[in-house]
């Protein structure tokens, strides 16, 4: 008896643990998916961040941010380098803040930056 309650947790858990990895892997999958909902397109963003700045974008992207999705537009303007949020259905610059060096550039240089010199 004791041994066929085991079995069955045992397959639970591999189960869910299975379902949580698939979760994750289409999470990150449908990341980029989730800007066809978005009324304004990346172009329009950039425009309103490079206008709301004075300067010109260096990197955009569609993501979550606390729980809402938003544009974030990198910004050089001189020297300075601006995160700039822009929401996606208006257009609006929802706040713009200087960038804080190397914030979140870890993961983009993992993958291509080692190794070079």
């Amino acid at each position: 008896m004791k041994a066929k309650l085991y079995s069955t947790l045992a397959i639970t858990t591999l189960c869910l643990s299975s379902l949580g990895g698939a979760y994750a892997a289409s999470s990150e999958q449908n990341d980029a998916l989730g800007i066809t909902d978005a009324p304004i397109s990346l172009t329009q963003a950039v425009v309103a961040a490079e206008q709301h700045i004075g300067g010109k974008a260096s990197k955009a992207e569609y993501e979550q941010d606390q729980g809402r999705w938003v544009f974030d537009v990198e910004v050089v303007k001189g020297d300075t380098v601006m995160d700039v949020e822009v929401d996606p259905t208006t257009g609006k610059v929802l706040s713009a803040v200087p960038d804080k060096m190397d914030q979140g550039d870890d993961e983009d240089r993992e993958g291509g930056d080692e190794g070079e010199g």
